[in-house]
């Protein structure tokens, strides 16, 4: 695992999680954003870190980022954040870490799947093949991910999917993808989640608001606190990656709301 931090001088802490399978920098725009006001800490898992690492599994991801806090002398923190994978991280950190968090943002969040394990070990193996697919094809990436959609605001397209592209082939081992799938649809949580006083929001995009539903209801189960908030016109991560400045205002909505 590798942490970025931005905004070393201010005083409270904002903890990130990425999503999967996407590079450091796409979220750098996000977080320094978010520097403007918070100590950011963007933790990078292991097998997209440029480390040679390779991703084991969201248990060691959670703790790992909780022992670098905590060789910090972070004991507490006051915001934070996680995409997908991320989001998955965010769940289990609440659950297992005893750093307390004041209001977390849980953006899309994966949670366990119900299903028979083989079943679960059937979507991760389709998973991993569609994503390894998109890793091998710059076409396939931009049928994925159109790239008048998914390009930054001032960046070059064919730059931007270059770069992303080479990092992929050259970072992500075919066993890091699988594990990320298999971990992510299926870590586990403690059979009786402690109730914590986070302040939860969970988001979803408008267009992903299907996928999303079972992975809400389960985050509304363990954190009866949580409150959905759809993000209109958006698809999953879309938020996060694409518009630094609209992150910014609904991060700071959510965290300068009166309690």
């Amino acid at each position: 695992m590798k942490v970025y931090e931005f905004g070393e001088a201010n005083a409270k802490s904002f903890v990130m999680f990425q999503c999967a399978a996407e590079p450091w920098w796409v979220f750098k725009a996000s977080a320094e954003a978010i520097a403007k006001d918070y100590h950011v800490y963007l933790f990078i898992a292991d097998g997209h870190d440029e480390q040679g690492t390779e991703f084991v599994s969201i248990e060691k991801n959670v703790r790992d980022a909780a022992d670098y806090l905590r060789e910090k002398g972070v004991s507490h923190v006051e915001a934070m954040y996680g995409v997908s994978m991320g989001g998955a991280s965010v769940i289990r950190f609440l659950a297992t870490e005893s750093i307390s968090v004041d209001k977390a943002i849980i953006d899309a969040g994966i949670t366990p799947y119900p299903y028979p394990r083989l079943i679960c070990r059937l979507i991760s193996v389709w998973d991993w093949i569609t994503v390894m697919l998109g890793t091998k094809s710059m076409t396939l990436m931009k049928l994925a991910m159109p790239p008048e959609r998914w390009t930054p605001e001032g960046e070059n397209p064919d730059e931007h999917y270059r770069r992303i592209f080479d990092f992929e082939k050259h970072h992500f081992s075919p066993r890091t993808i699988y594990r990320v799938f298999w971990s992510t649809n299926n870590y586990s949580m403690p059979g009786r989640v402690p109730a914590v006083d986070t302040k939860i929001e969970y988001w979803y995009g408008e267009e992903e608001k299907k996928a999303r539903k079972n992975d809400l209801a389960y985050t509304c189960k363990v954190y009866p606190q949580t409150v959905a908030r759809e993000l209109k016109g958006l698809a999953h991560a879309e938020l996060v990656l694409m518009l630094p400045e609209r992150f910014y205002e609904e991060v700071t909505r959510f965290l300068n709301e009166e309690e």
